[in-house]
């Protein structure tokens, strides 16, 4: 029996399944308040067949997947809000120490620019060297994973090796 979204019961089960085993396998974790966890993987499910494309549920989309590139889920602010409050934006995904309760979800600010702010989606090729990168690139000395962003990942989603085992490569 589907709800008033017209979303299926068995829909969110399958997408839950899907997203769970993904994310355990990349050394990330889905929140374990199943309820709201749904609720969530519901969202997707709407903004995917209103958009075509998963937006994140909890922020609003624009319905052109070049600007909303950035939260498609998994989100461009899911690793550094995991780093900095143990749980993505919609807590969708939460540290160990959220899934252990060592540590509870509170209020996590909004890292998206506001719509006049966001940078343009290049459609041309880039001419990025790597001395220009953004970010830094952070590799595992257990099995060479590479990664760019601001700071290691908890867990390598490689080999599983945790991030006092990666280095800063560029």
């Amino acid at each position: 029996m589907n709800d008033s979204s017209g979303i299926a019961p068995a829909e969110i089960d399958k997408l839950y399944k899907k997203l769970h085993d993904e994310a355990e396998s990349g050394g990330y974790h889905i929140n374990p308040d199943t309820a709201m966890t749904r609720q969530l993987l519901e969202g997707l499910l709407v903004n995917e067949k209103r958009y075509g494309y998963p937006a994140c549920p909890c922020r609003l989309a624009s319905g052109v997947k070049n600007d909303d590139l950035d939260i498609i889920c998994p989100c461009d602010y899911r690793d550094p809000d995991l780093t900095d409050y143990s749980a993505c934006y919609c807590s969708l995904y939460v540290s160990q120490e959220v899934v252990e309760g060592r540590k509870k979800v509170g209020s996590i600010p909004e890292r998206r620019p506001p719509p006049g702010k966001r940078k343009k989606t290049k459609t041309e090729p880039s001419k990025t060297t790597i001395s220009s990168l953004p970010l830094p690139v952070w590799r595992c000395k257990v099995c060479g994973y590479l990664c760019a962003r601001d700071g290691p990942p908890e867990v390598c989603p490689i080999c599983k090796a945790k991030k006092e085992r990666f280095e800063r490569f560029i």
